[in-house]
């Protein structure tokens, strides 16, 4: 089978032949077989290869981002090739590490044998990856993948699809395919695939679609990782550096036009340093992206909504919000046609608003006042558990109340969103907002299956639990159990 045959897309549905993405999928058992074997040296070159040939398309993957959704060069630096390539330099550098053996301590019941655990490759693995960082969490993934040597089929999302026919070529002429391989298309295409027995599914996308995979993997008990979403929130005290505080969270939100899984949602504010807030905020935006509402939607530093119909569902929710009371800030303009939404800031805004439950994903930040920070704790905790929470306060003590009485995939203290660029710390969500992590080593482990393994040393003292149960071995067994109630030495 010829990588070019790989990925021919049906012109007239857009979606990519059934029956070569199950020959591809039953071709690459063989390889992930073969790949149990691999060592440190050969994942390490396929990784060098991936980050070499995604280099020498830089150029066109400016070309492919301004086309999909008029996204800045310097934004797909730093959002898309920063974490992949990041990445790639994390796992060369510690994947030796990070495949050997960890030696484990025998505990009482298994004294005198040697135990630990290896990491071995998952298998096929399949990745679909999201439209709003599209090269970023569908080559982030593979990076993982590869490093713990499993072969790996990709699905991009059909919403962007300029980037799509960047990152399917790079694949073509870097891996065959019964080593990786990308199919483009939509709903079916990625029905097929769900289909399939894979041996681990990694997933980024809303919690909606999450549930939909968690389902299709479980009539073939694959494992999965779901990297979700959900309503960020910010709690913002008075002891809060506002000036900081407003340059951080016009940047985790605005970036990318807002649509961000990490991009903060909401603000709770202490109403006494609301205003002064509000008016840093407004600073802010002034100077990156213009001070008129002209000059903001001819920035060019400020990216699009990735189409029409998410441009009328942000703009619907904003719309909702103000006939219901919402009080407009700043900005508040839209253009469907352009997929345009001024960056903009709301207040007063109902609890029964559309705003105030669904995920925005969008460059609209509503700013709820508060005084008791004990009630917003509530009100996060009768939500869904988000996928970031960040925390603005130099009240050391308060800073650690929030975090003990509150539970989110990670947290972010006087900053936002870039918790998701260490590289050592585990991103993922939790329950609703994910399941399973992500990242350098976690991202490795998430691709890899951890087997115990035990050796029985020359002595085997678990003799004394074999029948038949003499009074010899009662009285042994009896204390042995009895000794369980001391303290471990381990």
């Amino acid at each position: 089978m010829s990588q070019v045959m790989m990925h021919v897309v049906d012109p007239n549905t857009g979606e990519s032949d059934p029956a070569v993405i199950r020959q591809v999928f039953d071709r690459q058992l063989a390889t992930a077989l073969k790949w149990r074997e691999s060592t440190a040296a050969e994942r390490i070159a396929r990784l060098k290869k991936l980050r070499d040939a995604m280099m020498a398309r830089r150029e066109d993957f400016y070309a492919a981002f301004a086309k999909d959704y008029s996204k800045p060069s310097s934004e797909v630096e730093g959002t898309e090739f920063m974490p992949v390539l990041d990445e790639i330099r994390h796992a060369i550098g510690s994947l030796k590490k990070w495949m050997r053996p960890t030696k484990v301590w025998p505990t009482m019941a298994t004294a005198m044998t040697s135990a630990w655990i290896e990491y071995q490759p998952r298998g096929r693995s399949l990745i679909i990856a999201p439209w709003n960082f599209p090269l970023n969490l569908c080559f982030g993934p593979l990076v993982s993948a590869l490093a713990a040597g499993n072969t790996v089929i990709l699905k991009p999302s059909e919403m962007t699809p300029a980037v799509s026919v960047v990152m399917a070529e790079i694949i073509a002429a870097t891996f065959p395919p019964d080593e990786v391989a990308l199919f483009e298309g939509s709903l079916p295409t990625s029905q097929v695939l769900l289909d399939l027995p894979f041996d681990h599914i990694f997933f980024t996308g809303s919690p909606a679609v999450g549930k939909v995979v968690m389902a299709a993997a479980a009539k073939n008990l694959t494992s999965v990782t779901l990297e979700l979403g959900g309503k960020s929130p910010v709690i913002l005290d008075e002891t809060a550096d506002l000036r900081l505080a407003a340059e951080a969270l016009m940047w985790g939100k605005f970036t990318n036009c807002g649509q961000t899984c990490v991009a903060p949602d909401h603000v709770f504010v202490h109403e006494s340093v609301k205003d002064g807030f509000v008016a840093e905020c407004r600073k802010v935006l002034a100077e990156r992206y213009g001070a008129t509402p002209a000059e903001q939607r001819k920035s060019p530093h400020f990216t699009r909504v990735i189409n029409q119909r998410h441009t009328q569902r942000v703009a619907a929710l904003l719309q909702e919000a103000q006939a219901k009371g919402a009080n407009l800030l700043t900005g508040g303009e839209v253009d469907i046609a352009s997929c345009y939404v001024a960056p903009t800031l709301i207040d007063q805004v109902p609890l029964d608003a559309s705003i105030m439950s669904e995920e925005i994903f969008g460059p609209v930040l509503p700013l709820i006042p508060y005084r008791d920070v004990d009630a917003v704790v509530r009100q996060i905790n009768a939500g869904h558990k988000p996928l970031a929470l960040y925390i603005w306060s130099r009240n050391s003590e308060r800073t650690r109340q929030i975090l003990q009485k509150t539970s989110s995939g990670g947290v972010a203290i006087n900053h936002c969103v870039l918790h998701y660029a260490h590289g050592n710390l585990p991103f993922g969500g939790v329950n609703n907002s994910g399941i399973g992590n992500a990242h350098g080593h976690f991202g490795f482990k998430a691709f890899s299956h951890e087997r115990a393994v035990l050796k029985s040393g020359p002595i085997m003292m678990a003799k004394m639990f074999f029948p038949p149960y003499t009074d010899t071995k009662k009285k042994l067994i009896r204390l042995t159990v009895d000794s369980l109630r001391w303290p471990s030495l381990f």
